[in-house]
C-alpha cells in the first residue's frame, strides 16, 4: 500500500476500527477489534502506526499494511485505557487509564518504563508542548502535572470538587490549558513558566459551554494562527467553536443526532472531524460551519477519531 497523505481513522462500539478516504468518504480498510471497545485512537507523528486504546491493552497497528493483526501490544494497564498519545519524535507513548495510572512506554523497547499514580480513574492526559510535562485529569476532578524530568507530580489543581474532568487540551505554544468537565464547564488557565521549569496555572476564564457533558475539548493547531479556537464536543449533540480571544461563541456545528464523543482539527485548523453515537463521523468546514462529508459504515456508536494530514517530522 502506498502511504496515504491523510490518515483518518475511527473506532466504534461495533468492535471495528475503520480507515477512510477523507475527501470521498470511502472506507478502505476495516480492522476487527473483538476483545474490547476502543476508547481512543492516536496516529504516530511519522504516520506509520495507529494506537488503539482498549480495555486494558493498547494495540499498535501498521497504517500502511492490510494486516488485521497489531504489530505490538502494550499490556500493563488493568482497566480501560482512556488516553493515549505520542512524544513529538515518536520515541515514546503515554497513556492514562481507569486503573488510576498514567504510564510512559518506550516504543523501541517492550514494557512500561514509568508509572504515575493518580489515585482515581484517569479520563484524559495531554503532553505539554515542552515534551517534559504530562497533564492528567481524573474522575474525582483532579488535574495533575507530572514533571518527567523530576519524575514527580509538580502541581495539583481541583477546579470543581467531585466533578469529573473529561478532557484536557493545551495550546500549541504552551500558553494556555483548558479542562472540560461533566457539567458542561470549561476552566481556562494561562500557563506561566516559573523560575524553575515548573508550569504555573493562572486562572483566566470559566466558560459555561454546554448544558450537558463536555466529552472532548480541543484547542486549534499552530497553522490556524492568527485565529485561535476552542472546540467543545457535547452530549447535547453539538460541537461549539469558541474564539479564544474573549471566549465568544463563533459557531455551533449541528447535524449529529446523538452524543458527540470526539473531535480533531486538520493540521491547518480549516476543518474539524467529529465522532458521534449516531454511528457516523463527520467533516466540517471551520469557515462556514457546514458539514462537508459524512463517514458512514460503523454499526454502532462511533466514539473516537484520529487524523494526521500534516507532514511527517
Amino acid at each position: 500500500m502506498s502511504q496515504p497523505s491523510v490518515v483518518l481513522a475511527t473506532a466504534s462500539y461495533d468492535h471495528t476500527i475503520r480507515f477512510w478516504e477523507a475527501k470521498s468518504g470511502r472506507c478502505y480498510r476495516t480492522i476487527q477489534y473483538p476483545e474490547s471497545q476502543v476508547n481512543r485512537l492516536e496516529i504516530t507523528p511519522d504516520k506509520r502506526f495507529l494506537a488503539a486504546a482498549g480495555n486494558p491493552h493498547i494495540r499498535l497497528f501498521d497504517v500502511n499494511s492490510n494486516s488485521p493483526q497489531p504489530v505490538m501490544s502494550y499490556d500493563s494497564h488493568t482497566n480501560n485505557v482512556m488516553a493515549v498519545g505520542f512524544q513529538c519524535d515518536g520515541n515514546w507513548m503515554y497513556s492514562g487509564s481507569e486503573d488510576g495510572t498514567v504510564k510512559i512506554w518506550d516504543l523501541r523497547a517492550p514494557g512500561c518504563q514509568r508509572e504515575y499514580e493518580s489515585r482515581a480513574a484517569v479520563n484524559t492526559v495531554v503532553l505539554h508542548p515542552n515534551q517534559t510535562e504530562l497533564i492528567s485529569g481524573d474522575q474525582n476532578g483532579n488535574i495533575r502535572v507530572w514533571d518527567l524530568t523530576a519524575n514527580s507530580c509538580s502541581c495539583e489543581l481541583v477546579p470543581e470538587v467531585d466533578t469529573s474532568v473529561r478532557s484536557l487540551t493545551v495550546m500549541w505554544d504552551g500558553s494556555m490549558v483548558v479542562a472540560a468537565n461533566n457539567r458542561g464547564t470549561c476552566y481556562v488557565w494561562r500557563l506561566l513558566r516559573g523560575t524553575q521549569t515548573m508550569t504555573n496555572f493562572e486562572p483566566l476564564h470559566k466558560l459555561q459551554a454546554h448544558d450537558g457533558y463536555i466529552l472532548k475539548c480541543l484547542l486549534s493547531p499552530e497553522l490556524c494562527e492568527p485565529n485561535r479556537y476552542l472546540a467543545t464536543a457535547s452530549s447535547d449533540h453539538t460541537v461549539k467553536i469558541w474564539n479564544v480571544d474573549g471566549f465568544t461563541l463563533e459557531k455551533t456545528l449541528e447535524g449529529h443526532q446523538r452524543w458527540v464523543w470526539d473531535c480533531v482539527f486538520s493540521v491547518d485548523g480549516a476543518f474539524l472531524i467529529t465522532a458521534s453515537s449516531d454511528s457516523t463521523a463527520r467533516l466540517w468546514s471551520m469557515s462556514s460551519g457546514e458539514e462537508m462529508k459524512i463517514y458512514r459504515g460503523h454499526q454502532k456508536a462511533t466514539v473516537c477519531c484520529a487524523l494526521h494530514d500534516g507532514t511527517e517530522p
